[in-house]
């Protein structure tokens, strides 16, 4: 990739789980639960109703949620892109 391809829409599909779709076509599955179970900023997001609230940043440039306090936690785009790509990876792998 020699732009950074864009987030057009991210949807829960359980809990800790976005499908993602990118301005290039690429769609994929990300699986967020590692960087929940570290707790810190992305703690509250183990709370399905807030998992749920995920939203696109401005431009497609990441996706975010809001914190309790207000506080705007993200994923930047190019790093959904790269664990997707490294999950889809480790699944091909491990078939």
């Amino acid at each position: 990739m020699s732009e950074i391809a864009r987030v057009v829409s991210a949807t829960p599909v359980i809990n800790g789980v976005l499908k993602v779709v990118w301005d290039d076509g690429h769609e994929a599955v990300v699986d967020c639960r590692p960087i929940i179970a570290k707790g810190k900023a992305f703690a509250f997001l183990g709370s399905a109703h807030r998992f749920a609230a995920v939203e696109v940043g401005e431009h497609g440039s990441s996706v975010y949620w809001v914190d309790d306090e207000g506080r705007v936690v993200d994923l930047g785009a190019l790093g959904l892109r790269e664990t997707a790509d490294m999950q889809a990876e480790l699944l091909r792998y491990a078939s």
